[in-house]
């Protein structure tokens, strides 16, 4: 009996001690990870920083944006905390890797696949603000220049079927109900081409009327 415990004990210990070096080596690659994924971040905050990319965004009206949704513009600590956790779970990856833990790699390895398309609808969410807010006040300028009336509701239909338009694209790049977005934005354009129309026959008949009006003269006189 003695023996046989002797001998139980005997295995546990030898597995333990024939997996320790292998432990030892996941402990050594994630540590090591974790410090190379902090120094990377914060050399990417600082190349941000130097290139002045925050000035070029606040010019662009995007701090402002952010401000209204309570959100400060840091788009070096933002990409810092991206390369950051990116590279921390590559390297839990391969720590994972080493101890033989498949499962736990495959979904570290779906995440890793995953943040891109975060960093892209981020971009995406971006672009939208900043050309949202361009063709706004082009719009405006263009039809208070045409003399209409509701030149603002107009510039404001423009700007917020961009915003739509960015958010619905952002969605599908992170694979959220991509096919219920896609019915989603269909139905929006539609009413939204519903309410321009509507706009223009109720606010731009006077307009409408002054042109054919103009037209009809010169007719007249050739």
């Amino acid at each position: 009996m003695v023996e046989i415990l002797f001998d139980s004990l005997k295995q546990v210990w030898g597995s333990v001690i024939g997996f320790l070096p292998t432990f030892l080596a996941a402990v050594i690659v994630f540590i090591a990870g974790w410090i190379v994924a902090i120094f990377l971040g914060k050399l990417v905050n600082r190349l941000i920083k130097v290139a002045k990319l925050d000035d070029f965004l606040a010019k662009l009206g995007v701090e402002r944006t952010l401000e209204k949704a309570k959100l400060k513009l840091d788009s070096g600590k933002f990409f810092e905390e991206v390369v950051k956790w990116f590279l921390i779970i590559v390297f839990l990856m391969a720590a994972s890797d080493i101890l033989g833990l498949t499962q736990i790699t495959l979904f570290l390895n779906t995440i890793v696949l995953y943040i891109p398309n975060v960093v892209v609808a981020a971009i995406v969410i971006l672009a939208a603000a900043i050309i949202a807010k361009f063709m706004y006040r082009l719009v405006k300028a263009s039809a208070d220049t045409a003399g209409l009336s509701f030149s603002s509701s107009v510039a404001a239909i423009v700007r917020w079927a961009i915003w739509i338009f960015g958010f619905i694209i952002a969605l599908s790049q992170l694979g959220i109900a991509a096919n219920l977005m896609q019915t989603l934005w269909i139905g929006i354009v539609a009413m939204l081409a519903l309410a321009g129309g509507l706009a223009f026959g109720l606010g731009g008949k006077d307009l409408a009327a002054k042109i054919l009006e103009k037209i009809r003269e010169e007719l007249s006189q050739k």
